[in-house]
C-alpha cells in the first residue's frame, strides 16, 4: 500500500491569540508560568477580555509541527477537528497555506473552533490557556483510517489524550499503523498531561509507540522522579526511539544501544518560547522520514526549534530548509 503523504499527524486544532504580559499579570489571574492550562468558555471570555492587544495565528502543538513538516520537504496530512467558524476558517487556510494538506471535514454541531490564549513575558516564557471548544471532541469518524494505513510515519498529540473521544480515535490509529507495519510517535506534551494519564503513557512509552517525544521536566514527572538521569535509564529502550529535549542543554536521543547528545543550536534571540517542541519534533521527523542518521535528525529538530523561538508565534519564519542545508550540508 502506498502512500500520499510521509507524515500523518492527529493533534488540537487550534487558533492561538498571543499577548505579551508580565509576572504581575500572571499572579493576578493565578496563572503558574510555562504551563497549559485548560479553560472553559466563560473563562476564556474573561481572560481575554483583559489580555493585552494580540495576534491571531493558527496553532496546536500537532499541527505546528505538521507546518514545521512540511517546511522542510516532507507530504503531510494533519487531522484536526474545526468548526465552520470565523476561527476554523481561519485554521483551515492558515495551515494550508503552509504546505500542509488538511482534509478532515468541518464539525457541524455549533461548538466553536478552539483557541489559546497565550502570554508571553519578558524573559520569553509562554503561559497557555486553552479554550479546545470542538478540537476535543475528534472521534474516529473525523479521522481517516486509510491514511494511517498507509503512511508510514503516524505523529499523535498528547495534549489531545485527555477527552474520551479523541483519546479512543489515536488509540485506534496505533493499532491500525502497527497492523500495517507502520511507526506511531507520540509526544508527552505536557507535565499536566503526564500526571493526569501517567498510566496510560507510561504504556506508550513502553512499546505502545515507536518514537515517543518528551522533555526533561515532562520524562522525570512519567517516572515520579527528580533525577533526570534515573529518568533516562528508565526510558532507555522501552521504546525504538525516544527523544528527550533539555532547552539550552540541547537533546538526547535513546535506542537500546546508543544514547546520543545533540547541543543546542545558537539562537539570534530568544523572544517567545512557544512551539519550540513543536518545531523540534517536526524537525526531527522531517529527518526520519528521509532516513536520516538520529544524530542529524535532532540537529535539524534544534535549528527549527531555534529559529522559532526568535520571533513571535509558533509556526516558522525564515526557510528551514535553508537553514537545515546550511547546518548539514
Amino acid at each position: 500500500m502506498t502512500s500520499a503523504y510521509d507524515i500523518v499527524v492527529i493533534g488540537n486544532a487550534l487558533v492561538d491569540v498571543i499577548a505579551s504580559a508580565d509576572d504581575a499579570f500572571l499572579a493576578d489571574n493565578g496563572l503558574q508560568k510555562g504551563s497549559m492550562h485548560l479553560i472553559d468558555t466563560a473563562e476564556a471570555q474573561r481572560l481575554y477580555g483583559r489580555m493585552g492587544p494580540g495576534r491571531e495565528i493558527s496553532g496546536g502543538s500537532g499541527s505546528n509541527a505538521a507546518v514545521g513538516m512540511a517546511a522542510l520537504g516532507r507530504r503531510v496530512n494533519f487531522i484536526g477537528r474545526v468548526s465552520s467558524d470565523q476561527l476554523g476558517e481561519v485554521f483551515a487556510h492558515d495551515i494550508r497555506a503552509s504546505g500542509v494538506d488538511f482534509t478532515t471535514p468541518y464539525a457541524v454541531d455549533g461548538t466553536p473552533t478552539g483557541r489559546c490564549l497565550i502570554l508571553v513575558t519578558p524573559d520569553a516564557q509562554r503561559t497557555m490557556n486553552t479554550f479546545l471548544g470542538t478540537s476535543a471532541m475528534l472521534s474516529a469518524a473525523d479521522v481517516d483510517y486509510d491514511l494511517i494505513a498507509a503512511s508510514p510515519l503516524t505523529y499523535l498529540e498528547g495534549y489531545l489524550w485527555d477527552a474520551a473521544e479523541p483519546r479512543a480515535a489515536m488509540a485506534r490509529a496505533c493499532e491500525v499503523a502497527h497492523a500495517n507495519g507502520r511507526r506511531v510517535s507520540f509526544t508527552l506534551s505536557d507535565v499536566f498531561c503526564v500526571e493526569r494519564h501517567r498510566a496510560d503513557f507510561l504504556r506508550l512509552a513502553h512499546g505502545g509507540v515507536d518514537i515517543l517525544f518528551a522533555n526533561e521536566n515532562e520524562l522525570k514527572s512519567l517516572y515520579e522522579t527528580d533525577d533526570f538521569d534515573a529518568a533516562v535509564a528508565a526510558q532507555r529502550g522501552a521504546c525504538e526511539v525516544s527523544v528527550i529535549t533539555r532547552s539550552e542543554k540541547g537533546a538526547l536521543v535513546l535506542t537500546k544501544d546508543e544514547a546520543i547528545t545533540i547541543p543546542a543550536e545558537p539562537a539570534t534571540r530568544v523572544v517567545d518560547t512557544t512551539g519550540a517542541g513543536d518545531l523540534f519534533a517536526g524537525g526531527f521527523l522531517a529527518g526520519f522520514s528521509e532516513g536520516r542518521a538520529l544524530g542529524d535528525c535532532a540537529v535539524m529538530g534544534a535549528v527549527a526549534a531555534a529559529e522559532v523561538i526568535s520571533h513571535i508565534g509558533a509556526r516558522p519564519e525564515a526557510d528551514l530548509a535553508a537553514l537545515v542545508a546550511k547546518r548539514l550540508g
